[in-house]
């Protein structure tokens, strides 16, 4: 747990945005995580996620396809880039 603009949020757990949230409409997912800042000790969120297309995880098809095109672009491993989170929300 950390606080993140004086509301207690849960470090590295996506979880979908609420109604009425920033972002809310934007994007379909968020995260916080701590450690992507120059000072180090700040909590950083990071919305993922587009909200105008489903997820479908089960369709073997739409995965393969999402997982060759997120693969080349960069935050594969950076654990604060929005990259990063989708492509683990994919199981990519």
């Amino acid at each position: 747990m950390a606080e993140w603009q004086g509301k207690t949020v849960t470090l590295n757990k996506p979880r979908a945005i609420p109604k009425g949230a920033g972002g809310y409409g934007k994007k379909r997912k968020e995260v916080f995580v701590k450690g992507c800042s120059s000072d180090g000790g700040k909590v950083k969120r990071i919305t993922f996620g587009d909200k105008k297309l489903g997820k479908h995880p089960g369709d073997k098809s739409r995965k393969k396809s999402y997982c060759a095109r997120s693969g080349g672009i960069s935050g594969k491993t950076d654990r604060c880039s929005a990259n990063y989170w989708a492509r683990r929300d994919w199981n990519c």
